[in-house]
C-alpha cells in the first residue's frame, strides 16, 4: 500500500514545513517536513525541496508498515501508522504493543496504544496528544 493523500495531509500537518533548520523538541536537527537525516545547522531549503524530501521519506515507512504488518488493513489504518512511523520512526513501530495487538487481531486494543505515545522524555507533549488522537481516529474510520 501506499500513503493517501489524506494521509500525507495528515502527516504534513503535524509535522509542519521549516524551511530552515531547527531542532525538534526530541532535540534533532530537522528541516522540511520532519527530515532529520543529514540536517546541517544553518540549512535552509526551497518548498519544491522539501515537498521532494517528504515524497522520498514517506516512502521508507510505507515500507516499513507493509513489511511489519501481518493482518488486512484498510487505508485509514495504513495512512494512520505510516504518519505514527514518521513521527516516531520504524524501530518505534516495530517493538510497539501497537504493533503487536494488531498482528494478533485485536484492532481496537491496537488503536488504544496510540495515546501512550505523547511524550518526550518524560514529559506529555499536547502537540503529540493531539496528534496519537487523529491518528486514533482515522485508524478506527
Amino acid at each position: 500500500m501506499q500513503t493517501s493523500d489524506n494521509g500525507k495531509k495528515l502527516i504534513k500537518k503535524f509535522e509542519g514545513c521549516s524551511l530552515k533548520a531547527y531542532r525538534c523538541p526530541a532535540g534533532k536537527l530537522t528541516i522540511g517536513y520532519g527530515h532529520t537525516n543529514g540536517v546541517k545547522p544553518h540549512q535552509k531549503m526551497t518548498i519544491e525541496e522539501a515537498n521532494k524530501l517528504f515524497n522520498e521519506d514517506i516512502k521508507q515507512f510505507e515500507n516499513a508498515v507493509n513489511a511489519l504488518v501481518k493482518v488486512k488493513i484498510n487505508q485509514n489504518q495504513f495512512d494512520a501508522l505510516v504518519s505514527f512511523a514518521f513521527n516516531l520512526g520504524t524501530g518505534a513501530l516495530k517493538q510497539s504493543t501497537l504493533l503487536k495487538l494488531l498482528n494478533s487481531g485485536d484492532y481496537s486494543g491496537a488503536a488504544e496504544q496510540f495515546r501512550r505515545w505523547v511524550y518526550v522524555g518524560k514529559y506529555i507533549v499536547h502537540g503529540l496528544v493531539v496528534r496519537r488522537e487523529e491518528e486514533k481516529k482515522l485508524f478506527l474510520t
